[in-house]
Parts: C-alpha cells; sequence; structure tokens
C-alpha cells in the first residue's frame, strides 16, 4: 500500500510562513498546521532566499528576480543567435545564384 503525497497550495505556504515569523516554537506551529516541522523550516528558507517568487507549483522554476532577467537575456541571445545563422545562410545561397 502506498501513501499519497500531500500538496500544499500557494497561499497555505505563505500563509504558514507568516504565521512563523512571530513564533518561537516552530515545532508547535507545524503541530497545529498539521504538517511536519522540517516542511515549514524548509517552506521558510525558501521564501528567505526567493521571496515573492517562492513556491511557484509544479515544473516551474524558482528564480530571483536577477536569475530570471538572466533567464530571459539568455533567451533572447539565443534567439538573436539563431537569426544569425539564418541570415549568413540566405546571404550564401542568394550569393551562389547571382554569378
Amino acid at each position: 500500500m502506498t501513501q499519497k503525497r500531500k500538496t500544499y497550495d500557494t497561499a497555505f505556504k505563505r500563509q504558514a510562513v507568516a504565521l512563523s515569523k512571530g513564533r518561537k516554537n516552530l515545532s508547535e506551529l507545524a503541530r497545529e498546521l498539521g504538517i511536519k516541522p522540517y516542511l515549514l523550516y524548509s517552506w521558510r528558507k525558501e521564501f528567505k532566499e526567493f521571496g515573492e517568487g517562492s513556491f511557484p507549483g509544479n515544473g516551474n522554476l524558482k528564480l530571483s528576480p536577477e536569475q530570471e532577467r538572466i533567464h530571459e537575456l539568455e533567451k533572447k541571445l539565443r534567439d538573436v543567435e539563431l537569426e544569425h545563422e539564418i541570415l549568413k545562410k540566405a546571404v550564401a545561397i542568394f550569393s551562389k545564384t547571382d554569378r
């Protein structure tokens, strides 16, 4: 018999992190919320590292604003490099037919 993995939505995680800021005993808070203490500690760590970008959902990347900017710029660079290669090939093709 396998256990089904519990999932918690973003609002619950953020509320748990907000509640934990005013508490000294995080294990007690975790019990009150019905979660394992290690989850609360990991959620706090993630929120501290990524801020509002934390808890993005399944399959999404957790990125800081700087990392998001770098990711966007790298994508644009790849697109421009691809366009450049296509244009080089087009110039080569048209220069051969003109002769």
